[in-house]
């Protein structure tokens, strides 16, 4: 049996936010959240008595995207969470005069800083100008020169080859082919003939020693900040899969059935069920692999985060996928065969010793929750989602007596807010929360609008769940209605909310010193500072 208990977090009480690095802009950063925001927001939430951030993946996104879950790459950063300001190299080319951002680019840059939300093509634009300026002075400088900047990228690249190499060829062939998909790449590199390969390195040695210092960069920049974070700590989310057009499936070909595309069946939320258009594992040639990529990710994951939340956690116990011929089903197919597998990859998972957490929301079998208890790792229980369905008037379970090996939440990044939930939801569901025995005697206004005394009672009942992992979306602290995303909905508004002021102004602002002393008042009452 693999020891599950070895994380950090994976004794005693702890409580944290979720929010997104996209979220967390700060005075100096380039209209995005950037990597060393996440220093102030650390100081805020130990201010508050909570000691961990969960954050959604900060993997590479595909130009013209804004998703988080839609990656060119399981492994690397995305550079446009890089802040400028803190890059030698750029802050050298300012100082010598030689500022790379003209008069359009100086204005798109000051847009992007005062929107209330995040423009990604903008900032990528105006981010890849400078980031291409400081790669040429750092080029000009100090690579080859034995320095000890060129020492420490010589020693990144030797560190992290395992997974950089395919990473940064990938990426410079994703350029060099115009962002087409690699299945239209010419034969020799789509196919990774090694001849093919070994001149695309000699042809595009630029390009790839390019890409290579932005993830050095990234890398710097991300464990500079986890270090000024502590005691505060940082979970990851690991995403099921990746986008077809990825280094990985590239680089791993043979795991994937290429033209089958996972999703989900029919179900009471859609009568079609869902097609994700993301490529299916094949399972058993990654069991006969011994499982490579999904330890590779494991791996690169324990690197960055203190643990981290495995998402739609059911698909590696049973992915459905969709065959082009209009067929579906699941593989595996039968129940005995869907938990040994399940069972095997939660091995793979636990064996780093971070503290992992196992996303089991949605239409689920039972055998799911079962087995994780019996593996002491914890799921989630989302507050508006745990009652009692099979009882006259379905009774809210009482988070006091939720497991302690359990993650208690008001939503995720998918869910509406609570102040959203409960302006829209009817009397009687507002009347069962109310009979949850700690808020029998609290002020929620049934009848009313969400209110700051609702906001409290609500967290208040939180806190003092059974479940020793408590996750809070940051909007839920605040009571602000602003959302994260709407599932399966496209739009200029999706993945793009901006905390409403910097974050560095966290610490001093009149509202969020309140929230604070609010929380570490929680913190302290129930066992979780």
């Amino acid at each position: 049996m693999v020891d599950y208990g070895r994380g950090r977090f994976s004794t005693g009480r702890h409580a944290g936010v979720l929010v997104p690095l996209f979220s967390i802009a700060s005075r100096r950063s380039w209209g995005i959240g950037e990597i060393p925001d996440l220093v102030p927001l650390a100081r805020w939430l130990q201010s508050s008595g909570l000691d961990f951030v969960q954050l959604l993946p900060v993997n590479e996104m595909q130009e013209g995207q804004s998703s988080p879950y839609s990656a060119l790459s399981a492994m690397a950063l995305d550079p446009i969470f890089i802040a400028l300001a803190d890059v030698e190299d750029w802050v050298k080319v300012a100082a010598d005069g030689v500022f790379v951002l003209g008069p359009e680019e100086s204005a798109a840059l000051s847009r992007s800083r005062a929107r209330p939300r995040v423009d990604y093509a903008e900032v990528r634009a105006v981010k890849t100008l400078a980031l291409r300026q400081a790669f040429t002075s750092f080029n000009e400088r100090h690579w080859g020169s034995r320095d000890s900047r060129d020492l420490a990228l010589t020693a990144f690249i030797d560190r992290e080859q395992w997974w950089l190499a395919d990473y940064v060829l990938f990426r410079a062939l994703h350029d060099e082919n115009e962002r087409r998909h690699w299945r239209e790449w010419e034969s020799g590199v789509r196919d990774r003939d090694p001849s093919a390969l070994r001149a695309a390195r000699e042809r595009l040695e630029g390009p790839v020693r390019y890409h290579t210092y932005l993830q050095w960069i990234a890398h710097e920049q991300w464990q500079r900040a986890r270090q000024e974070m502590l005691p505060v700590g940082i979970f990851g989310d690991f995403p099921f899969m990746v986008s077809g057009h990825s280094a990985d499936v590239w680089a791993r070909q043979h795991d994937f059935d290429l033209d089958a595309s996972v999703g989900t069946p029919p179900d009471a939320f859609s009568a079609t069920g869902q097609n994700w258009n993301l490529p299916a594992y094949r399972w058993d040639v990654v069991q006969a692999g011994n499982d490579a990529w999904l330890r590779d990710r494991v791996r690169r994951s324990i690197d960055l985060f203190d643990g981290f939340r495995i998402d739609h956690l059911i698909g590696f116990y049973r992915t459905y996928v969709r065959q082009p011929d209009g067929t579906a089903g699941f593989r595996p197919a039968d129940e005995p065969a869907q938990r040994a597998q399940g069972e095997r990859l939660l091995s793979v998972f636990g064996e780093g010793g971070a503290t992992i957490v196992g996303e089991d929301l949605g239409t689920v079998p039972d055998y799911l929750r079962v087995s994780l208890a019996e593996r002491g790792i914890p799921g989630m229980k989302v507050l508006r989602w745990e009652r009692e369905w099979h009882t006259p008037g379905q009774p809210f379970r009482d988070p006091v007596a939720y497991p302690a090996i359990s993650v208690a939440t008001s939503g995720t990044h998918d869910t509406d807010t609570n102040a959203e939930w409960w302006d829209t939801t009817g009397h009687d569901e507002r009347a069962a929360v109310a009979a949850l025995p700690m808020l029998r005697d609290a002020d929620l206004r049934i009848e009313g609008q969400f209110s700051d005394a609702t906001r409290d009672a609500l967290l208040r009942l939180l806190f003092a769940s059974g479940s020793n992992l408590l996750i809070l979306p940051i909007q839920d602290v605040f009571g602000w209605r602003d959302r994260i995303n709407v599932p399966a909905l496209v739009d200029a508004h999706n993945w793009t909310w901006r905390l409403p002021q910097a974050v560095e102004d966290f610490v001093g602002s009149p509202a969020a010193r309140e929230r604070a002393d609010f929380l570490r008042r929680l913190s302290l009452e129930f066992g979780r500072a």
